[in-house]
């Protein structure tokens, strides 16, 4: 059966919080030292999710991976603006869900009138134990385009990391965009 790609509940968040433990115990995909409590994991799940859409892989009733959107900044003029996260179990990568999370947020945010999408990605100077591009690479392949580079702005297991900017643009940029609405609370893509 087909991983199917749904709606995130915070009935969710234990499984989704062992996947993030991982990376944030042995990666610097994630800049966070310690792992959230899972109050505090759920308590970001139910944030998110009272203005934009998060989305998790489920096949056979184990959750795969999870992908959401946030706020890109926190002034006005920003708000046609999101930035995007995704974390797959290590077990599920190179199999086409992280695009497929990707299309089902992207499809989301242009509904809702979102016209840029950044992602940010944890980059070293050379692939190391700890971090390689391939998040870079990824978002590249998706479309996404190098926007900045904040140059050793991160220190996770001793070493000094970079943060690429990613873009992407999901949305038409010609004359005074309408409002952006806050995302439907829907069952999610089937």
């Amino acid at each position: 059966m087909e991983p199917m790609i749904r709606a995130v509940t915070e009935g969710d968040a234990e499984v989704l919080l062992n996947i993030y433990a991982w990376y944030v115990g042995h990666t610097a995909i994630s800049f966070e030292y310690a792992v959230p409590s899972l109050e505090e994991f759920r308590g970001r799940i139910s944030k998110t999710l009272q203005t934009y859409p998060y989305f998790c892989a489920e096949q056979d009733g184990k959750l795969l991976g999870y992908a959401y959107a946030g706020p890109f900044g926190e002034r006005a003029a920003y708000g046609w603006a999101a930035e995007a996260s995704i974390y797959l179990a290590r077990e599920s990568r190179e199999r086409g869900l992280g695009r497929r999370l990707y299309e089902a947020l992207e499809a989301a945010l242009k509904a809702m009138g979102v016209l840029n999408l950044y992602a940010k990605a944890a980059c070293p100077d050379a692939d190391d134990e700890y971090l390689t591009r391939n998040s870079v690479e990824f978002h590249e392949h998706l479309g996404y385009r190098m926007a900045g580079l904040c140059t050793g702005c991160g220190c996770k297991f001793g070493r000094w990391y970079n943060m690429a900017c990613m873009e992407k643009f999901i949305g038409d940029h010609r004359g005074a965009p309408g409002p952006v609405k806050p995302y439907p609370h829907v069952t999610g893509p089937e």
